[in-house]
């Protein structure tokens, strides 16, 4: 039974193949043939070119020569016989690939010159025989000519075209073309790109997933919001110190979400042209609008997102305000721009414009902040998944040995891990691994060949041994975890210690604190007599304190209750200081007696405690690196409140913090 073939429209043939697109190229291709072809056909035909002796001693000489034209310009002689002495000069035309032509010109020979032309015709003459004068012409080749004319022209449109898209690769990128240098520079995922990031590879910050979830939830099923008179929000601001997952988060949304995603930095809208920036904008939410709903991030917005205004002297920044301005009015302008989500993310918001930040523009602004301990531990979790890990391994213990580490810096954690295990060649990474890892990150690369006299030796241990003393002595200073007089990185010796994770400091724990850093120091005095440029770090950390305590805090009796401290970093009215010389006079005065008072406190701890501190720095010089047990042996154990120090498998539960720079090393600049 023969198949059927399904019904087709009147007129259709699906087997009749189909025609390729017409193309301008063609109309070149055929001129150009055409020339070609006329050239060919306008040259001498079938002509046979002969010799010169040839043509002056038989053509010349037999007087069978019915024609000759001199074509000047081409330097040649056509000729054409008489009729019937074609056959007398059949062997020439034996080996070309040509057959006697009809009609003439039948030869042509290049002449050395026109007057020995005029000579051999004259020669033939004289000897009888019966030869035509010259017709002398001048031909035109339109091939050639039209080549001679156009190669250089062409030339000049190759050498154009090769710098403008050199050009073009560089201020447009992909775009390829000098003229496309206002275009968005955006890269735009949608369903089929391959984001394989989503909101269960962002290990901590729920408020901020929770916040983003809803905005992936706006826009998979907004009828759930508007049925109750809801709108869809404009944007989301994410903010948040440096390595906490702003852009994580922002790729979580693009996994997530299935609706285009819009992804670019603020620094692609800065070029050195003029008007750039606020064209790649209008481009940018043009093809946002024109794929909505869908979802637009600007990563590092404070490049173009600075408040305006602040610089009026300098027209450096007017590129700049102009893209800020195109922005605010894309973003909540005259116009409509429903269905596109703005998601931006800095680590400055407090230089961000306020126009920028109002409500309308980003109506959320989401905090990400350094994840807590419960955090760290679900981060530790994703970043060990890869990893061949000894049982001993525990994400808790992990976690309570990093607070204050960013989810970026976790990450680093696990790798130098790995790395160091390899390095050891080892088959899994063990817990010594990550304890190493954490001083190599925070501390530096230990340098133990490094050349250091035995009086510097002695300074740095007594110097670190008065740090360890203070802090384990005072009650509101951060515990102790090891102290090492190997040098590491840029110091000569370093204190690691276990910060306590609060949200509130007290007057008494920030003296405590600033005693513990005064007693390097202290120590270097009491036992020497003199000091050393090993506290730098100590002073700075010390200065930086008390000037907050009593400019920001309100923590001087003598100042009071009052804080200089601008928590919007806008300053729009700051002049100058917000307070007079007198203030300032009473502010530096109560800062230096702060200082002071920790220092002469710390002295007379140290003196109280002089042979204590004595065997603990001979005991550094002889082991070069004590931990907190040693420093219970001879102090005793420390009597402090919330303060606890416990001890896994003899490995201190703590978190490192370098403490100390290198004496003598540190740059001082005035």
């Amino acid at each position: 039974m023969a198949e059927e073939k399904p019904n087709t429209p009147l007129g259709e043939n699906k087997d009749k193949p189909k025609l390729p697109k017409f193309n301008l190229y063609w109309i070149y291709g055929a001129i150009f043939f055409a020339l070609i072809i006329y050239s060919v056909l306008n040259m001498n035909g079938n002509a046979v070119p002969i010799e010169y002796g040839q043509f002056e001693e038989r053509m010349l000489m037999s007087g069978d020569i019915d024609k000759m034209v001199l074509v000047r310009n081409k330097g040649i002689v056509e000729i054409t016989l008489k009729e019937g002495a074609l056959d007398n000069y059949k062997d020439l035309f034996k080996g070309k690939m040509t057959t006697p032509p009809t009609e003439g010109p039948h030869f042509t020979v290049e002449i050395p010159s026109s007057e020995e032309l005029a000579s051999a015709r004259q020669k033939a003459k004289d000897a009888g025989k019966d030869i035509p004068n010259f017709d002398v012409q001048t031909r035109q080749d339109i091939f050639t000519d039209f080549l001679s004319f156009i190669w250089p022209i062409a030339i000049l449109i190759v050498i154009w075209i090769f710098i403008f898209r050199r050009m073009g690769a560089q201020a447009g990128g992909a775009a390829g073309s000098i003229f496309s240098v206002g275009k968005s520079k955006a890269k735009i995922f949608d369903k089929e790109s391959s984001i394989n990031v989503n909101f269960k590879d962002v290990a901590g910050l729920a408020e901020a997933k929770q916040e983003l979830e809803e905005i992936v939830e706006f826009l998979k099923r907004p009828e759930k919001y508007t049925e109750l008179g809801g709108k869809i929000p404009k944007g989301a601001l994410l903010v948040g110190p440096p390595g906490t997952g702003k852009t994580l988060l922002a790729k979580a949304v693009a996994g997530e979400a299935n609706v285009p995603f819009f992804s670019m930095s603020g620094s692609d809208f800065v070029e050195m042209f003029v008007g750039v920036g606020a064209s790649r904008v209008r481009d940018l939410f043009k093809q946002a609008k024109s794929k909505s709903p869908c979802i637009v991030f600007i990563d590092e917005i404070d490049a173009i997102g600075r408040a305006r205004g602040k610089n009026p002297n300098m027209g450096s920044n007017d590129e700049r305000e102009n893209t800020l301005n195109q922005l605010l009015t894309e973003m909540d302008g005259f116009g409509t721009n429903s269905g596109v989500i703005i998601l931006a993310a800095t680590n400055r918001a407090d230089i961000l414009d306020r126009a920028l930040m109002r409500a309308g523009r980003f109506d959320r602004q989401i905090q990400v902040e350094l994840p807590d301990l419960n955090e760290r531990q679900e981060i530790f979790e994703v970043h060990l998944r890869p990893l061949k890990l000894s049982s001993d391994v525990k994400s808790d213990f992990l976690a309570r040995q990093t607070p204050g580490f960013s989810g970026a810096d976790i990450a680093n954690v696990c790798n130098e891990a790995a790395l160091i295990a390899a390095r050891r060649n080892k088959t899994i990474v063990e817990k010594e691994d990550f304890l190493d890892a954490v001083d190599r990150i925070v501390g530096g690369l230990e340098k133990k060949n490094k050349i250091i006299s035995r009086g510097e030796k002695a300074a740095v241990a007594y110097h670190e041994a008065g740090h360890a003393s203070i802090s384990w002595l005072l009650e509101y200073a951060h515990p102790l975890v090891k102290v090492t007089i190997v040098p590491r990185g840029k110091a000569l010796g370093a204190a690691w210690y276990l910060p306590e994770e609060r949200q509130l400091t007290t007057k008494e724990q920030i003296l405590d604190e600033m005693c513990s850093a005064l007693g390097g120091r202290a120590a270097e005095d009491l036992i020497f007599g003199k000091v050393s440029t090993g506290a730098l770090n100590d002073l700075e950390k010390v200065t930086k304190q008390a000037y907050a305590m009593v400019t920001y805090f309100g923590m001087s009796d003598k100042i009071g209750n009052i804080s200089f401290f601008d928590s919007t970093g806008q300053n729009e009215y700051a002049f100058n200081k917000p307070y007079s010389e007198k203030t300032a006079e009473i502010i530096d005065e109560e800062v230096a007696k702060l200082i002071e008072d920790q220092y002469l406190r710390a002295k007379q701890i140290l003196t109280d405690n002089k042979d204590k501190h004595k065997q603990l720095a001979e005991l550094l010089l002889e082991k070069e690196v004590i931990f907190s047990e040693d420093l219970e042996k001879i102090f005793g154990a420390r009597k402090v409140g919330g303060h606890v120090i416990q001890e896994e498998n003899g490995v201190n539960d703590i978190k490192p913090v370098l403490d100390d720079k290198e004496p003598g090393a540190e740059t001082i600049s005035a």
